[in-house]
């Protein structure tokens, strides 16, 4: 279980969690199947289900709680509905010597929709997250907002009460330009790949792989006033990943040093590797979490 994408979250207060108690309250929110009328259904399962294992609906070490939000979408593809639709309206254009109307035609597509609904196929895929008590942190395996806001917003009717905000409240441009232009924070090693953003009106973009950060190139876009929007980096040997502006971390890859730690576990031990792939996972993002919010001073700013 390793993340990729991270959408981080600070506890405004400390939350106490009752294992029994979250576990009945998950429960009552468990993911169930699509029904022959649903589009799509949402729901806890347990963290080990992707694997084919059954078990609790969370899964704790170290008081950071594991928890997985399952979704199941029926697909129906537009072109077949589309292609159904137009066949209606020409059979009944056809026959009545009419055109067929706006209202008409929408009230034959969700005709089309609901009789179609129970023979299509389905999709499941899942959003991982931890909630980390000691460090006031909600983690979510997520790239975009509306995916982690989904997931908080589960876990909040779920527990009754999540009070996050956002890892970051502001802007980081001036810190990663920073890191880029002056120096860089201890542990932080930058790595060939950034995206600049010019500050005026024109926001034009100017994104560089394979690109010594300190070239003149670079530099000269750092001088006509572009700030970073992304920087690319690698954190005390343990992982890289790209920065992001917004306060995200994205396309986080755990160096083989980090991942050897759980070769002693056997592949076929499912629960046993997954659980010592997520003690480790945890403790390696939280400990750059508290790094990165220690550094770019979020806690006076930010809560």
């Amino acid at each position: 279980m390793w993340f990729k994408n991270i959408k981080a979250f600070q506890l405004t207060q400390p939350l106490s969690l009752d294992d029994d108690d979250l576990e009945r309250k998950l429960n009552e929110h468990a993911f169930r199947p699509c029904g022959s009328q649903d589009m799509a259904t949402m729901g806890f399962a347990s963290p080990f289900s992707q694997a084919g294992k059954s078990g609790t609906m969370f899964h704790c070490v170290q008081q950071r709680y594991w928890i997985t939000l399952k979704k199941q979408e029926k697909i129906l593809p537009a072109a077949v509905v589309n292609a159904e639709l137009e066949e209606m309206v020409a059979k009944i254009e056809m026959e009545t010597g009419a055109a067929v109307g706006k209202k008409a035609k929408t009230d034959l597509k969700q005709e089309i929709q609901t009789r179609l609904l129970p023979q299509a196929f389905t999709k499941n895929s899942y959003t991982h997250g931890f909630i980390s008590l000691p460090d006031n942190l909600v983690v979510v395996d997520a790239s975009s907002d509306g995916k982690a806001e989904a997931f908080l917003a589960m876990v909040r009717k779920a527990i009754g009460s999540l009070p996050v905000v956002p890892f970051t409240r502001h802007s980081l441009q001036s810190e990663l330009t920073h890191w880029v232009t002056d120096a860089t924070p201890d542990n932080i090693d930058l790595l060939e790949e950034a995206e600049l953003k010019s500050a005026d009106d024109t926001g034009s973009v100017i994104r560089c792989k394979n690109q010594p950060l300190d070239s003149d190139e670079i530099s000269l876009h750092l001088s006509a006033g572009k700030l970073v929007q992304k920087v690319a980096f690698e954190y005390a040997e343990s992982l890289s990943a790209i920065m992001c502006e917004d306060g995200a971390v994205k396309r986080i890859k755990f160096t083989d040093r980090i991942k050897e730690e759980t070769d002693d576990v056997p592949k076929d031990q499912v629960e046993a590797r997954l659980d010592a792939e997520f003690a480790l996972m945890s403790a390696e993002i939280t400990t750059l979490l508290n790094f990165l919010r220690d550094t770019l001073k979020l806690n006076d700013n930010d809560l």
